[in-house]
């Protein structure tokens, strides 16, 4: 018999594209090179979604399709657009649009940088309600600032990506406050992304009360991916279910 902590693992916390998302881990993929690696990954996980883009302008490379989809069941994911390579409104509207017309994606992880690779706030606020008018549905990624999490919240977002530290730093978390004011007061689920290096920073954020995590470089650059991916599924497991608990939320996470 299930006891009500594994009841509540097993419940869904977010519906993306006509599909309810009961594991808390999102995995990005961009960085991979080895279509197996990505199965692996995937599988080790348990992630429902396939996270894919491209790069309008031409400044990097990625997995082909077709290389992944002989490695995988790709009909078995939700597919997810990001726009992780944009380091402009425009250049994100252009992911947005090569991929929906080759793949029909609908769902978006909204990624708009600016050039030194942080979340520039004012222009993803923008974005998004570019993308909504067109009937799209977003995740956004932002810094952690809470009246950009209140608009994007009033734009009918799915759900919001906030940032912990800059992506690839493996920082963790180091100022956990103003997330968990966002967690805490916005209704829509908080996805918590960028520096996670480690299952203990997972573990930290999912504690303040993170509906998700989102990780990438830590398992890439992991000396055992597939290791630490399943380092990561538990974390996340015990981050949840210390919030459930009653953790002490602390004002600050070491890294």
């Amino acid at each position: 018999m299930e006891t009500l902590p594994e009841r509540d693992l097993a419940k869904p916390w977010l519906v993306l594209g006509g599909r309810e998302l009961t594991s808390r881990l999102l995995v990005g993929i961009e960085q991979y090179t080895e279509p197996a690696v990505v199965r692996q990954v995937l599988e080790v996980t348990g992630s429902q979604i396939f996270i894919t883009t491209v790069d309008p302008d031409n400044r990097r490379s990625s997995l082909l399709l077709s290389d992944l989809d002989d490695e995988l069941t790709l009909d078995r994911y939700l597919w997810v657009g990001t726009t992780s390579f944009a380091r402009s409104a425009d250049s994100a509207w252009r992911t947005v649009e090569i991929l929906h017309d080759s793949y029909g994606i609908e769902v978006f992880k909204l990624d708009v940088r600016d050039g030194t690779n942080l979340p520039d706030n004012r222009a993803t606020i923008d974005t998004t309600g570019r993308l909504r008018e067109a009937g799209y549905e977003v995740l956004p990624f932002i810094l952690p600032d809470l009246d950009t999490a209140r608009a994007l919240e009033s734009l009918g977002c799915s759900a919001l990506r906030v940032m912990a530290a800059p992506v690839a730093s493996g920082r963790g978390v180091p100022d956990p406050a103003p997330i968990r004011r966002i967690i805490d007061e916005v209704g829509i689920p908080v996805v918590v992304e960028g520096g996670l290096g480690s299952a203990r920073h997972v573990t930290l954020a999912m504690e303040l009360g993170a509906a998700a995590v989102l990780v990438n470089t830590a398992l890439v650059q992991a000396k055992e991916p597939l290791t630490m991916a399943a380092a990561m599924r538990y974390a996340v497991s015990a981050g949840r279910l210390s919030y459930l608990a009653g953790a002490m939320p602390g004002d600050e996470i070491p890294t």
